[in-house]
């Protein structure tokens, strides 16, 4: 919804950026700094990691009246080891809320397994499977004040919706798996 009808942005570009990524966490000195922090090498110790990899990182502008739909998924479906061990670090930069595109999640979901994966083979990349249907009655409201951590479970179903709002919803999420003990899909996108 940046482009109007003849593709031209309909406000300024710097109010049209949805994400950069993925690797802030390895080419940005500030996103380094933050992603390998004590305090960060410390949340995933104790969530039982020997040997933790940022593998992925993303900021997420989330702009206002355009910031778009981030459909039902799970993390383990795009960044998948055997056993699955991708966790989900999103920290909300301004508050997110209901009417700005905050994260919607179905609770306990992430008990129920990997529901399929994003893969890529000699055809390109694409899911090995369709997407089931969701009742969007299952999925609660994550929203959260600026400064909080929200940390996700790799098989957690979790989308956002569209930010209809007139405020931003920025944010920096950083994808971590483990490397002891488990492997790397070859086939990952």
């Amino acid at each position: 919804k940046a482009f109007d009808d003849d593709g031209k942005l309909k406000q300024p570009k710097q109010l049209s950026i949805n994400k950069v990524g993925h690797a802030l966490h390895e080419k940005d000195p500030v996103f380094k700094s933050f992603s390998s922090s004590e305090k960060m090498t410390s949340l995933l110790f104790s969530l039982g990691y020997k040997r933790p990899v940022g593998i992925q990182s993303m900021y997420i502008f989330k702009q206002p009246g355009i910031g778009g739909e981030v459909v039902p998924h799970q993390d383990n479906s795009f960044l998948y080891t055997n056993p699955t061990t991708c966790t989900g670090l999103w920290l909300a930069l301004e508050d997110a809320t209901i009417l700005n595109g905050c994260l919607w999640a179905i609770p306990r979901s992430h008990k129920d397994g990997l529901v399929r994966r994003f893969i890529r083979d000699e055809t390109g990349v694409h899911f090995d499977k369709p997407s089931p249907p969701y009742d969007q009655k299952d999925f609660v409201p994550i929203e959260e004040k600026a400064g909080s951590l929200v940390v996700i479970h790799g098989d957690l179903i979790h989308q956002s919706f569209e930010n209809k709002s007139s405020t931003s919803r920025h944010a920096y999420s950083l994808h971590v798996v483990d490397t002891d003990g488990c492997k790397w899909a070859e086939d990952n996108w």
